[in-house]
């Protein structure tokens, strides 16, 4: 059995890429449309406005306890929030500031010449008093008032 096939030669097999080509159009088209029909928003971003200048009467949230150099053979100095504080009476102080709160957070700052042992006893005075997490802070990452 045998057939003739038009023009002189070996059978030629190539493929006809224009059906692909339509496809791939198509394709894009559709998701083009499905793109386009989708209204999906981007992140939410609160913009920072302006302070009062009426003065604000909200109460400071974050609470940042500082351990300063006071001079040779003294004890150092305690701040809260750039009030001073005797070492008597800091659990009492942070006690009163605490009792009050739901959110139970306080920052330790030591300046770099003390020891860190009074770092450590501002922490244990702290955790006693209530305060439930405790951060250091350096110079550089104070947090705003």
């Amino acid at each position: 059995m045998a057939f003739s096939t038009p023009g002189p030669g070996a059978l030629k097999s190539e493929i006809n890429i224009t059906p692909m080509i339509d496809v791939l159009l198509v394709l894009i088209i559709v998701f083009m449309v499905v793109v386009s029909m989708s209204k999906q928003k981007g992140l939410e971003a609160e913009i920072p406005r302006p302070a009062n200048d009426h003065g604000s009467t909200e109460a400071v949230r974050t609470i940042v306890i500082e351990v300063g150099w006071a001079g040779e053979n003294k004890p150092p100095a305690l701040k809260i929030n750039n009030q001073d504080v005797t070492w008597a009476k800091l659990g009492e102080r942070l006690g009163e500031i605490f009792k009050q709160r739901a959110e139970r957070v306080a920052f330790v700052q030591g300046d770099d010449s003390i020891d860190f042992e009074y770092v450590a006893e501002a922490i244990a005075i702290a955790r006693n008093s209530g305060v439930d997490k405790i951060g250091l802070l350096t110079k550089s990452n104070t947090p705003p008032l």
